[in-house]
Order: structure tokens, then C-alpha cells, then sequence
């Protein structure tokens, strides 16, 4: 549940990001950076090819990754977890 969470939060901040300026990264704050468990769901959604990763904790939705957001995708998978 809290996975879902975190990736749901994910997609809706990398997902303005993107209307804003779809090549801007975006830093994760430190405790999200730390958390294990926010790091095995932005390794799934690089996996995936939902996001890109600069750097670790510098991250970025990806075309696809939007596409999915804006169709309701991410948020069925997120919650069919």
C-alpha cells in the first residue's frame, strides 16, 4: 500500500513537472532519496521506462511515463498492486 502511495505521489509531481518543461529533472528531497523503498519504485518505473534517472534522486518522467499518467494507466496498475 505504502508503494502504491509512493508511486502514485511520484507520478503526479513528475507529471506537472513535465507540463511545465517535459526536459527538467526533478530532485527527490533527501528523505525520499533515503528511503529504500521510494528507491525500488523509481528503479521499477526506470525499468519500465517510465521515468528517466540523471542521478540517483534526480529523476524525470519520460514521454511513455506520461502518457500512461494522463491516461489513468499508472494509477489502475498503482492500485491494482
Amino acid at each position: 500500500m505504502l508503494e502504491s502511495a509512493i508511486r502514485n505521489e511520484l507520478f503526479v509531481e513528475l507529471a506537472e513537472s513535465y507540463e511545465e518543461d517535459p526536459s527538467q529533472f526533478v530532485s527527490l528531497p533527501q528523505p525520499t532519496v533515503a528511503s529504500a523503498m521510494a528507491r525500488e519504485v523509481v528503479a521499477e518505473l526506470r525499468h519500465e521506462g517510465y521515468v528517466e534517472e540523471q542521478m540517483r534522486g534526480v529523476i524525470r518522467l519520460t514521454a511513455r511515463g506520461y502518457k500512461a499518467y494522463k491516461t489513468g494507466v499508472m494509477t489502475l496498475f498503482a492500485f491494482g498492486n
